[in-house]
């Protein structure tokens, strides 16, 4: 029996998974038979480890894929019905990345992926970009909110370079995702920490302020301070995956502790009498943006 190596899958392309394992980088397939019968996500995905067989050309198969710690993904559409597209697996912290401007941004979005961080336990960091657009005075009116709720937040500029240390002591010695809407400039920001990254960087479109997708595949770059970052496209929608409506309100960390206090167990905090998140929201303790947030989430709308 041929010997098995534990690797790290680190760059997926068109059927092909580049694996990093004790002896280098190499080139692998997937073995077959983990292909057979239904499957409601992704089989590999980055970040995920992997045992290997080692072939004679140098190559290698994918024989296993072991079980996830956690995972970030999005619930995409198929004609085949609901599919878990897994954007990283068993990431150390998500970097969420917007814009000031250029393109606006999508409050509501961003509240979507972190309801995705606290179900999967993953940390969050919010990378706020372009603060040379609006000066930091204004990036902080529109997302200081998050700081009050203590997610950890970071203001930077790729363009001045303003930031970018603290950055690289934030993703020092961990496997890191940088995800986020389309043209807010992640590839921008990765090509600052990543000296030797080679990637063309499109201009968000100028009439219409919109980014183009321009990553075309998953894969995670080594980092000099230690690390892995992991840059993904450009998402233009983020439909949950795997969360029921009624338990929306637990993943809302100031609705959180407050859920007991209704009156009612099924409590939607639409209507219902001695609701306690809507009278949180009338006393200022709860910002109406995010429970705007969570009305448009619990009842159906996905996009703003």
């Amino acid at each position: 029996m041929m010997e098995r190596s534990r690797g790290l899958v680190v760059r997926i392309q068109s059927g092909f998974y580049w694996v990093d394992l004790p002896q280098g980088q190499i080139l692998c397939r997937l073995r077959g038979r983990l292909k057979k019968g239904p499957r409601l996500g992704d089989l590999v995905a980055i970040g995920d480890w992997v045992k290997v067989t080692l072939l004679s050309d140098g190559s290698g198969v994918i024989e296993e894929v072991e079980p996830r710690v956690r995972s970030l993904s999005r619930k995409a559409p198929t004609p085949h019905g609901e599919y878990e597209q897994i954007i990283i697996a068993n990431p150390d912290q998500a970097v969420l990345v917007f814009a000031c401007a250029q393109p606006e941004p999508r409050l509501g979005m961003l509240d979507r992926y972190l309801i995705i961080c606290e179900k999967q336990a993953i940390p969050p960091l919010i990378l706020v970009n372009k603060v040379d657009l609006t000066g930091l005075e204004q990036a902080r009116q529109t997302f200081g909110l998050y700081g009050t709720l203590h997610y950890p937040l970071l203001y930077v500029s790729a363009k001045t370079g303003l930031g970018l240390d603290d950055l690289r002591q934030h993703l020092r010695g961990k496997v890191s995702v940088f995800t986020g809407p389309s043209g807010v400039g992640k590839s921008t920001i990765l090509k600052a920490l990543l000296p030797h990254w080679e990637r063309e960087v499109a201009e968000v479109r100028r009439r219409v302020h919109k980014g183009r997708h321009t990553t075309v595949v998953r894969e995670m770059h080594p980092l000099p301070e230690g690390g892995y970052v992991a840059d993904t496209p450009g998402l233009k929608a983020l439909a949950l995956w795997d969360i029921q409506g009624e338990e929306l309100d637990g993943y809302f960390v100031e609705m959180r502790p407050l859920v007991q206090q209704c009156v009612f167990n099924n409590c939607t905090h639409l209507h219902e009498p001695g609701c306690a998140i809507r009278r949180a929201v009338e006393k200022g303790k709860i910002h109406p943006s995010r429970y705007q947030s969570y009305l448009r989430l619990r009842f159906g709308e996905e996009e703003e």
